[in-house]
């Protein structure tokens, strides 16, 4: 499933210069990791970042750290969400975020993903990665640092838990299109309840929340592809009753309207479907 760890206007992203690197992780781990973002940010003074509830985790490995709010720590990791989260920061930072699946998250922390929904933590509280952050460090260069994250999740998913069956069928059948969260139960052969339970339990959002993300989810890729299309279009393709629903989901979901992200959408750390603004 596609998705991005932030949405912010695009006047917002043009006025944090600084080089960014979008690559995608290798292909074996293409169920697990969505993207690799490395990131190399002068002080630009203070910024305000609204991260949007979408459908990866995310993990930033902090070479240089920024100066953020104190329930930020270094080297957070940001769980699934269903509201926005305003982070506040300043100075020079340099590192890399790692755009998580649920099925990559779960595997590579080993803990019900309800434990990180709507939190910040820090990364070494779920693994200890100093030694992958040192050598990321000392790496010469960003597609060697790409390398050695690549064998180092490669080796932690492979002992990592897996999602159970019907939970994996249900967020890939959520990810892939609108459906039903009582069809899908149906589907599973679960009760509703049963479903939302589990689901929650291991995703960390209930069904009906994360179909909605989904569905932004697919509207921001359209608008990253087709930036020509009129928003009345982009809500009747992208599932939505009309375009006040859209505006309404959209708002809800990011913080912003339609109109204040702009055409095309200003998206940060991006999936698969779309290239890195």
């Amino acid at each position: 499933m596609g998705g991005w760890g932030l949405v912010v206007p695009r006047r917002d992203i043009v006025r944090a210069p600084g080089e960014r690197v979008l690559r995608w992780p290798h292909p074996a781990l293409a169920a697990h990791v969505s993207s690799y973002v490395a990131h190399d940010l002068p002080d630009a003074g203070a910024n305000s970042w609204r991260i949007t509830p979408l459908s990866v985790l995310t993990w930033v490995i902090d070479l240089e750290a920024p100066v953020r709010d104190a329930e930020v720590p270094d080297s957070p990791v940001l769980g699934l969400r269903d509201r926005p989260l305003r982070v506040e920061q300043a100075g020079a930072s340099r590192g890399i975020v790692v755009s998580l699946t649920p099925l990559g998250s779960y595997a590579l922390f080993g803990i019900p993903l309800r434990e990180l929904t709507n939190s910040v933590v820090a990364a070494s509280e779920l693994l200890p990665a100093e030694a992958l952050t040192e050598r990321l460090a000392e790496a010469a260069d960003w597609p060697e640092r790409f390398r050695l994250l690549d064998e180092y999740l490669a080796a932690k998913l492979a002992r990592g838990p897996a999602l159970a069956a019907s939970v994996r069928h249900a967020w890939d059948r959520l990810s892939a299109g609108p459906v039903r969260v009582d069809a899908l139960a149906d589907e599973i052969g679960w009760s509703r309840q049963h479903l939302n339970a589990r689901f929650r339990e291991q995703i960390g959002l209930n069904p009906r929340t994360a179909g909605r993300i989904a569905r932004l989810n697919r509207v921001l890729a359209l608008v990253s592809r087709s930036s020509s299309l009129p928003w009345a279009e982009i809500a009747h393709v992208g599932g939505y009753s009309d375009q006040a629903h859209l505006v309404r989901e959209f708002r809800a979901l990011t913080g912003y309207s339609p109109t204040e992200v702009g055409k095309p959408a200003g998206l940060f750390v991006p999936s698969c479907e779309s290239a890195l603004s």
